[in-house]
């Protein structure tokens, strides 16, 4: 009689194993769960493009949409002044619906800093191409006649609205604005510091070259005002003659 009990006692732990096993089912699930966390950055990477804005820079441009849009606007902010144009006049121009310029610029204000700004940074890279390009025994006046050329390239070539505009629309933008141009100009303008000094030590500059460089600008940006191609003068002939007035023969 003693001999049941013990048997059946030996069975209790063995009833007991079948608790067991849902443990070790229920690690199942946490394996499964690790098995997502494992997939999760695939899931995320699937899921990143939606955050990520839906055109690249490539696609933004959109067959070169963006860039008619700031040339088109550039040409009607010199012509009828940036408080006179309306996005409707600009999206016109640029063959679009009304609102479409709303699609690259988040305003009428953020086109007219891209203007100036991607303007200037372009002139700042194409001035510096140009000076790559001579050669290494180019003198200083060699050197300045370069960057007169190329200044009045970008102030009188195919796309040189977005000089204009900067100097007669600077009251437009913000003062945040203005600091950013302002230190792409610097720098533009920069580049011609060491040339106007070296110029200066041969004597051959007709000013001190912080002041000669204001004169420079200010006589080659008003130009502007005046030259049309139609009097038959070349931006070369005009380089030449600018440099006269300027440095010493």
């Amino acid at each position: 009689m003693e001999s049941p009990v013990p048997r059946t006692r030996a069975i209790a732990p063995t009833l007991k194993k079948p608790p067991a096993r849902p443990r070790s089912k229920a690690v199942a699930p946490l394996s499964a769960n690790s098995a997502t966390t494992t997939q999760s950055p695939t899931e995320e990477t699937t899921r990143r493009p939606r955050g990520r804005p839906r055109k690249t820079a490539e696609e933004l441009d959109d067959g070169n949409r963006r860039r008619k849009l700031m040339d088109g606007a550039a040409k009607l902010f010199r012509t009828q002044g940036f408080a006179a144009t309306s996005t409707r006049d600009i999206a016109a121009a640029a063959g679009m619906h009304s609102g479409s310029p709303f699609y690259h610029f988040e305003s009428k204000s953020a086109l007219l800093y891209a203007v100036m700004s991607e303007g200037m940074t372009m002139a700042t890279q194409s001035q510096q191409q140009a000076l790559d390009a001579l050669p290494t025994t180019a003198t200083p006046r060699e050197q300045l006649h370069t960057l007169i050329r190329h200044h009045f390239e970008i102030l009188l070539g195919p796309r040189s609205s977005f000089i204009p505009v900067m100097l007669y629309e600077w009251r437009s933008l913000t003062p945040a604005q203005r600091k950013g141009i302002a230190r792409i100009k610097d720098s533009y303008e920069a580049t011609w510091m060491p040339v106007l000094e070296v110029l200066a030590q041969q004597g051959a500059l007709q000013a001190e070259p912080g002041v000669a460089r204001l004169f420079i600008f200010g006589a080659l940006n008003w130009a502007v005002q005046w030259f049309s191609p139609k009097k038959g003068k070349s931006l070369d002939a005009l380089t030449d003659e600018a440099l006269a007035l300027f440095i010493r023969s």
